[in-house]
């Protein structure tokens, strides 16, 4: 009997049994568990990370750990290539071209190199992409001639939209495009070329086309001839000029202007020389008429 009154008592102990139900509870046991390791090491990492001279380590060893994977020869561009583009594009792209090569793929602004490229006057569009071998590829798009513009500064070459691509030194550079002068002749030059493609038979003959008063269109032929065509309806106007001379061959005589403006009325102003023959005549058979 002495024996089993001497046992220990098999339920636990009030602090145990606390500690128990306390780590029974879910919040207390992440907070045990999680939070405390957390809160530990992030303020030993905190107070060693503190000091300047471990942040200047650490700074310095992941420059050049950058350095290191940046220079590596699978991430250098050594060579740019142009495509698309004419001899005199292509080497005002490399001209401009803000990158001295070879260099790391990761020290390049792709959507930089494409806006330098795109300010060339020349170029329409361009596409930037990097090619396996460190080739850096630019794709270009160019804008097309597609007249001559006549100013004070000189012979400007334009595309369709009327931006300036280029400066020709001669007329005779470009043969197939016609020359636009006058008042904000590169606002209209769509209509300008629609005018020129209608011109049709007259094509050989015409000198160039000039903006009067940024209204409307002239039509200058060779031997000074000029059509005066309306602001609205140019081109059918040009049309009936073309119908009334393949009828009547007004364009082979002495005039000087063909007036489409009023398109109902047509009127043909002669030259000087033409209208003193014709008033000499006309003096002659009243002469002779009243004799």
């Amino acid at each position: 009997m002495s024996e089993m009154n001497t046992r220990c008592d098999p339920a636990p102990s009030r602090w145990s049994y606390r500690y128990q139900r306390v780590m029974l509870t879910p919040l207390y046991r992440r907070l045990l568990c999680v939070g405390i390791p957390f809160c530990l090491t992030f303020g030993v990492a905190t107070a060693y990370l503190s000091d300047e001279k471990v942040q200047q380590s650490l700074l310095l060893g992941y420059l050049d750990l950058r350095q290191q994977v940046q220079s590596r020869p699978e991430f250098m561009v050594k060579l740019l290539a142009v495509e698309g583009a004419s001899e005199v594009v292509a080497d005002d792209i490399r001209v401009t071209f803000p990158y001295a090569l070879p260099l790391s793929s990761f020290d390049m602004d792709l959507d930089a190199v494409r806006a330098a490229v795109e300010e060339i006057p020349a170029v329409k569009t361009a596409a930037v992409r990097l090619r396996q071998g460190g080739v850096l590829d630019v794709q270009v798009t160019e804008r097309e001639p597609a007249a001559l513009l006549r100013t004070t500064s000189g012979l400007m070459v334009v595309d369709a939209e009327g931006l300036v691509i280029d400066i020709a030194q001669m007329r005779g550079d470009h043969p197939g495009l016609p020359v636009l002068t006058g008042d904000a002749a590169e606002r209209s030059v769509p209509e300008a070329l629609e005018i020129r493609t209608a011109a049709g038979p007259l094509t050989n003959r015409m000198r160039g086309l000039v903006r009067m008063n940024a209204r409307r269109w002239d039509v200058v032929l060779e031997g000074d001839v000029r059509i005066m065509l309306p602001e609205v309806g140019p081109v059918r106007a040009l049309e009936r000029v073309i119908v009334l001379d393949q009828a009547q061959d007004i364009l082979e005589r002495d005039i000087v202007v063909v007036d489409m403006r009023l398109p109902e009325r047509p009127t043909l102003r002669m030259k000087e020389r033409a209208v003193e023959d014709w008033w000499r005549v006309r003096d002659l058979s009243v002469g002779i008429a009243e004799q």
